[in-house]
């Protein structure tokens, strides 16, 4: 008896699984350039710094992987969302290369440092509302006629995006504070671990706005939620989120070290799945489903062959560079 897979699902949650990987690893470096300007100048904000300096520049070949393999898995989706969201993709590249300059140029360009600094953080805001606007721009439907997207240029530009967007900036916040906690020591991580708590209240009250603009957003968001019998598949993500919430506030009054950061990666996990169940199993809501904007199955099986070969390859590097440089960050750092 053989068995029946269905790769146009394996693929959804690859790409879902460079996503989330995506979010975290770069979430961590976007939230500490947000946060960069509360650091006092000089080595507190050296030391924030250097914590993701081994690291930021390889966390975003999760990007490239999500981004790669949707069009190839998912060429309709592809071609629907990039038009719909071009502003906001223009505008999350831009953010990221001048994240990426400024980080590299306030080393060694002493005498425009404040200039650097404040276009680190700029370009990390930018980035991060950017990312949280597209994701809200789709959550809230995108207008296909005929295989194409049929909407205007500012269709993306809505209070619920917005709100998205800014939802993201807080909970990118909270991953680079907590991650700072487990990296720094003395006043710097105290700073950090203050930060965290404002973090944490801030993404979890627009975790819960969101949550209650999705149930008017859509009918079929509301019944998923609401309405048996679909509730008993989805109400274990609101129980399973206010446990870890409140285990999070405890570790981050009992002042532990690496637990906050990963707790807060548990309540980014159960996000992204509460947003899946939401629009399961559209990739477009509110009508393309993943079959719909699907690659032939000749294709999938081909990439899919590729996918098993480089996504281990990419596991292992990215392990063993967070492996070598473990530890807390000295003043020394590594420029």
């Amino acid at each position: 008896m053989g068995i029946d897979f269905d790769l146009t699902v394996i693929w959804a949650f690859i790409i879902a699984f460079a996503v989330f990987a995506y979010v975290v690893m770069d979430g961590f470096d976007l939230g500490i350039g947000i946060l960069f300007p509360t650091f006092k100048p000089g080595q507190e904000r050296d030391q924030a710094m250097n914590s993701i300096a081994p690291v930021w520049d390889g966390n975003e070949t999760w990007l490239v992987l999500g981004g790669g393999g949707l069009f190839a898995a998912f060429p309709l989706a592809y071609a629907v969302i990039l038009p719909a969201t071009y502003p906001l993709i223009i505008a999350m590249l831009l953010g990221l290369v001048f994240r990426g300059v400024a980080f590299e140029f306030r080393w060694r360009d002493k005498a425009h440092e404040k200039f650097w600094d404040i276009s680190f953080t700029a370009g990390s805001f930018l980035a991060a509302m950017s990312q949280g606007m597209i994701l809200g721009a789709m959550l809230q439907g995108i207008e296909v006629q005929d295989r194409a997207y049929a909407g205007s240029w500012w269709d993306w530009l809505t209070p619920y995006t917005l709100l998205t967007g800014v939802g993201t900036v807080a909970g990118y916040a909270l991953l680079g504070a907590t991650w700072l906690i487990w990296k720094l020591e003395g006043d710097a991580q105290h700073h950090a671990r203050g930060l965290a708590k404002k973090a944490f209240l801030a993404t979890l009250a627009l975790m819960g706005a969101v949550s209650a603009y999705n149930l008017v957003l859509n009918p079929e968001y509301s019944d998923r939620w609401l309405t048996a019998p679909e509730i008993y598949i989805t109400a274990w993500v609101p129980i399973v989120t206010a446990v870890i919430a409140l285990s999070l506030l405890g570790a981050l009054r009992k002042e532990r070290h690496s637990k906050p950061f990963w707790l807060s990666i548990a309540l980014f996990f159960l996000g992204m799945a509460g947003l899946g169940l939401t629009i399961w199993p559209n990739v477009i809501p509110p009508g393309v489903t993943i079959w719909d904007a699907a690659a032939p199955e000749k294709s999938q099986i081909f990439m899919l062959i590729g996918v098993a070969i480089t996504m281990p390859l990419i596991l292992a590097y990215t392990a063993w560079a967070y492996w070598v440089f473990r530890g807390k960050v000295g003043t020394e750092g590594y420029h």
